[in-house]
């Protein structure tokens, strides 16, 4: 564990197939569970796992976390509401491909943000995530150039771009986070979101918003607290430690492989060699964003 730890590519890639799992069920639970519901439950689970975890290291860390608190408050905002909540809402209107696909934009939005604020990446990252691009339109089009022509997004994509937009955002301001315990930085995060859902969840409800107490609606609900919330957020913000923002958000790249992968394992689609090629493609654009 202390080896992951310390391994930035190995965090990122084990969150993007958390994420790229979260599209997924995120997808199937589209007509179980409403979306702000969705979200408190995913955070509200993500906080019964790391609170214990935490309590010893953010009471020494309150002061840190106090002094940072707008910092905080906008990674709360931004990480575990607005971004959450923009793809849970627009998957009721999209495919899980879509999704993905439109999720490996976010190195585009981290860097525009970096720009911005006068952060310029360098000649491999933009050479690596032009390379990427590539990976992901051969995905997108299916190895023709008429499917690309003829993919066609709707209103469900478009929330999802206004959740990469929000996650630009995090992932740069995330370099200005108080020097705490990772688990404290965690547990104030999700609290905050909370706070922040339950009016949001009691609005939703109000308007006739209902889930469906099923077995895959709780499992769902689990699988993207556990996972896609505590574990992919935890790697995410140590990632970004690690690479940068730049170099770290090239990672959202794998999410559409990942999709593509638990989507022939899962549902039992068919594997093509434009998947290959594509995957083929992005890991060449992580490993040349890489150099030096």
């Amino acid at each position: 564990m202390t080896r992951l730890w310390s391994t930035g590519p190995a965090l990122m890639t084990l969150t993007m197939l958390f994420w790229a799992g979260s599209v997924v069920v995120g997808r199937a639970a589209a007509g179980l569970i409403p979306p702000v519901l969705f979200t408190l439950l995913r955070w509200g689970v993500g906080l019964l796992i790391v609170m214990p975890l935490a309590l010893p290291y953010w009471r020494a860390d309150m002061g840190a976390l106090w002094a940072r608190r707008w910092v905080v408050l906008t990674l709360s905002l931004l990480g575990t509401v607005v971004y959450n909540v923009l793809v849970y809402r627009g998957l009721h209107e999209t495919t899980a491909v879509n999704g993905a696909l439109m999720q490996s934009v976010t190195p585009l939005a981290v860097l525009a943000v970096g720009l911005l604020i006068g952060q310029r990446p360098t000649g491999w990252q933009a050479a690596g995530i032009a390379l990427s691009l590539l990976g992901v339109a051969a995905i997108a089009a299916q190895g023709s150039w008429a499917v690309l022509v003829a993919l066609r997004f709707n209103a469900g994509d478009g929330f999802i771009l206004l959740a990469v937009a929000s996650y630009g955002v995090y992932a740069v301001v995330l370099r200005q986070r108080p020097a705490v315990h990772p688990f404290s930085l965690l547990v104030t995060m999700f609290a905050i979101g909370i706070v922040v859902l339950i009016p949001m969840a009691a609005a939703e409800y109000a308007l006739g918003a209902r889930m469906a107490a099923t077995v895959p609606a709780w499992g769902a609900a689990i699988y993207a607290g556990v996972f896609a919330s505590f574990f992919a957020t935890l790697f995410f913000n140590r990632g970004i430690a690690l690479l940068g923002p730049a170099r770290g958000g090239q990672y959202m790249h794998l999410i559409p492989v990942f999709g593509t992968a638990l989507a022939v394992l899962l549902l039992g689609e068919t594997l093509h060699p434009y998947h290959a090629t594509g995957a083929a493609l992005i890991a060449a654009g992580l490993v040349v964003s890489g150099k030096t």
